[in-house]
């Protein structure tokens, strides 16, 4: 299909960027990798009046380590993150994640930004950044302002970006022990979203279950962290009973579970127990 008539601009800053957005109000949309806003448009499911491609802003692309903070810029490509040395040896879950991401066209054009943004309940993404404990920086020409991730998924299909918002950094506090880390997912073949996909970040040094990070997407209406299966995992000893016990409770903070062609929403929850333990297990170095 053809999308509607729009405006098209391609502002080079942030603050021009910023002014256009006010300027259109809520009738305008945000391009930034635009894997998901084109086929939207297309659909005529969006019918803004103007679309403000970010895609030229530099400031916004970059990977940087602040001292013990690593940054990343809302206009990197899921291909770049992939591909940093230094994401792989300071944070490899994020490196484990950009590779389940569709296909290689989906990742040398979309971007974190975008993706986290649009909030698809099924993308890889969200759980990632949950299982982090990330930030998410936005700018408007009100200010700045910082959203932990568990505020700032709200939603299917929503955030916490505000129609004057533009997402401009994601930061994470490097974890303790990098490579103790593991995304699993079981994807829909034709699209590759998850039909459940699980995010693990472990503290397990001395033995011991010290802090977890679980980050679970495609089984709620959105990604959400499970506290229940984290609390099951802390303070106790690294085994796999104990392990398979917490996994048991991957499901219970989900909000509802949502059922499709592709799955029904008990099979979704089964899957999310099963993947956890496998992930955990993977993570804590038992498989």
């Amino acid at each position: 299909m053809i999308p509607a008539n729009f405006e098209y601009h391609a502002p080079e800053t942030i603050e021009s960027a910023l002014d256009l957005i006010g300027r259109f109000a809520d009738d305008c949309k945000i391009l930034s990798g635009g894997q998901s806003l084109i086929p939207l448009l297309k659909l005529r499911l969006a019918a803004p009046a103007a679309i403000v491609d970010i895609g030229r802003i530099k400031e916004l692309d970059y990977i940087r380590v602040d001292g013990s903070t690593l940054r990343i810029g809302a206009l990197s490509t899921h291909a770049t993150i992939g591909a940093s040395p230094e994401v792989k040896k300071l944070c490899p879950l994020l490196t484990e994640t950009a590779a389940f991401i569709g296909d290689p066209q989906v990742r040398n054009r979309g971007t974190i930004g975008g993706s986290i943004t649009h909030n698809d309940p099924a993308a890889d993404w969200p759980a990632a950044i949950l299982a982090l404990n990330a930030n998410v920086s936005l700018r408007s020409v009100r200010g700045e302002r910082t959203v932990k991730a568990q505020d700032f998924f709200v939603g299917m299909l929503t955030s916490a970006a505000r129609t004057d918002e533009i997402v401009t950094e994601v930061s994470i506090d490097l974890p303790a022990q990098a490579g103790a880390s593991a995304y699993l997912k079981l994807a829909q073949p034709a699209s590759g979203f998850a039909i459940v996909g699980v995010a693990v970040q472990l503290d397990h040094s001395g033995g011991t279950f010290n802090g977890a990070g679980i980050g679970i997407t495609g089984l709620a209406p959105v990604a959400y962290r499970a506290g229940s299966a984290e609390a099951g995992l802390k303070g106790k000893k690294v085994e796999a009973s104990v392990i398979e016990d917490a996994a048991k409770l991957a499901d219970k903070d989900a909000t509802d579970a949502m059922s499709d062609i592709h799955a029904s929403g008990d099979y979704r929850r089964h899957l999310a127990r099963v993947l956890t333990a496998r992930g955990v297990k993977k993570a804590a170095g038992l498989s």
